[in-house]
């Protein structure tokens, strides 16, 4: 299955899930495994490396999906910390036809929740959005260095 038809599918379970349960059973649902998910998918990139290596490591996988990735390194104060900067959202127009304004709760949130349960030792946010106006979505995470 390409990654727009995985895309649509998460729409469309949230949305029937949130029109007939709620919101949070929505979203409990589809948090369902995700963490172990997302430590399987990324853990490959990032596990044994740094976070700016790691990510940088998996831009050709981001840009197979459509998106338009770099990477900051912004370790510090014993942090090992990156800026992950998407210039496009290829999921904007899919969130659209759901009846999501923006796409960032259902797919962007869950991802940065995923990350912070999958890999239980760091931190992570959403610092700009291009569905809020901004030019970019940037995300940061940020875990202890080793």
């Amino acid at each position: 299955m390409d990654s727009m038809a995985l895309f649509r599918k998460k729409f469309e379970t949230y949305k029937k899930i949130m029109d007939e349960q709620g919101e949070q059973k929505a979203w409990d649902t589809l948090m369902e495994g995700y963490p172990e998910r997302q430590k399987q998918n990324m853990g490959q990139y990032i596990d044994n490396n740094s976070l700016a290596d790691g990510f940088t490591q998996a831009i050709p996988f981001y840009k197979q999906i459509g998106m338009d990735m770099a990477v900051v390194d912004i370790s510090n104060n014993g942090m090992d910390a990156v800026v992950e900067v998407q210039r496009v959202c290829p999921v904007m127009d899919v969130a659209k036809e759901y009846g999501f304004d923006k796409p960032c709760k259902v797919i962007c949130e869950m991802d940065v929740e995923a990350t912070k349960k999958g890999f239980g030792n760091m931190s992570g946010g959403i610092i700009a959005s291009i569905a809020d106006g901004d030019c970019v979505c940037l995300f940061k995470y940020e875990r202890e260095n080793k």
